[in-house]
């Protein structure tokens, strides 16, 4: 394999890995983007919270905000990232 093709791969190859282990997250009060490093590889890039600051109750959301909420709650809310 030639030069270009090695660095294409290493290029391809870093970013699926940057895909995979960092995202964006919404702060959920102040409605800021902050990047950060997830404790688990997925390749869901942008976590925000349907909830919010609201009174809102999990119960009274869709299924999609409630996937959405529960992936908010594992990758930021958990790991101290958005009090």
């Amino acid at each position: 394999m030639n030069k270009k093709s090695i660095l294409l791969i290493t290029l391809i190859g870093s970013a699926i890995i940057f895909r995979f282990f960092c995202g964006v997250y919404v702060h959920d009060e102040f409605l800021e983007k902050h990047l950060f490093v997830k404790h688990r590889p997925t390749w869901k890039w942008k976590f925000y919270s349907p909830i919010g600051m609201s009174d809102t109750k999990f119960e009274d959301l869709s299924d999609e905000e409630k996937i959405e909420q529960k992936y908010f709650n594992e990758f930021v809310k958990d790991k101290k990232l958005s009090l």
